[in-house]
């Protein structure tokens, strides 16, 4: 692909551990930019790169292709008969789109699912916003969930006309009954919906981390695979 040939030299290859918990090590082939307009931005999404901040990265770890990611296109999803039934359960729910922003309501809920989902884990609210979602390289912005005043779920997302992708969605681990990460991607498709938007990427699909395994019940979906998306059911 031409984006990717243009843009090679600027990569390095960063090992570290599995950000997902695996025995085994991980490699980031990543590139920090520092501006990027929306058909570059699409073009990197369309090669299965991710973003974190203002770095471009997919992972190209040895021995391993457990990180595979996964996109819908809206225009053609359909629900199966849990995805209805959490639907309709959350009815009462409120979404609010909103820019990116840093406030104490977002820290707070952030900080206490990262608790309760990493307890050994060592980041915080406030780093997640300055290292993860803050960027200048992508149109970066906010869905607030809300059950009357109370906040259930924040989900911080890339977008433009062509595309949104889901950077990181975190929720109030006491109302997690709701299913609050199936909820927030049909809403994000039926917004795609509404604004004739093609693509909806949902990171990476890993089949060995429960916590990922639910994306793919979002049929039909696409994973990229050898340097292809593949359409799944």
């Amino acid at each position: 692909m031409a984006i990717a040939q243009e843009f090679e030299q600027c990569f390095v290859d960063i090992t570290t551990s599995c950000p997902y918990g695996l025995k085994r090590k991980s490699v980031y082939h990543q590139a920090v930019f520092s501006s990027l307009n929306s058909e570059t931005m699409a073009d990197f999404l369309g090669l299965g790169y991710r973003r974190n901040g203002n770095c471009m990265y997919s992972m190209r770890c040895p021995g391993c292709n457990g990180c595979v990611p996964i996109r819908i296109r809206p225009q053609e999803f359909r629900p199966n008969r849990n995805q209805k039934r959490v639907w309709r359960k959350n009815s009462g729910i409120t979404v609010g789109v909103a820019p990116l922003t840093m406030t104490k309501e977002n820290l707070a809920l952030l900080d206490r699912f990262l608790h309760v989902r990493f307890p050994e884990g060592k980041s915080t609210a406030d780093s997640y916003y300055t290292g993860f979602f803050i960027t200048s390289i992508a149109h970066c912005f906010e869905f607030r969930y809300r059950i009357g005043d109370k906040l259930l779920g924040v989900a911080i997302v890339d977008g433009s006309e062509k595309f949104l992708n889901a950077v990181y969605f975190s929720f109030d681990p006491d109302e997690g009954w709701r299913s609050p990460g199936t909820l927030n991607i049909l809403y994000l498709i039926d917004f795609c919906r509404n604004h004739r938007i093609e693509f909806l990427y949902l990171g990476y699909w890993i089949k060995e981390v429960k916590a990922m395994c639910y994306k793919a019940a979002f049929k039909p979906h696409e994973l990229y695979i050898d340097g292809r998306w593949q359409r799944i059911g």
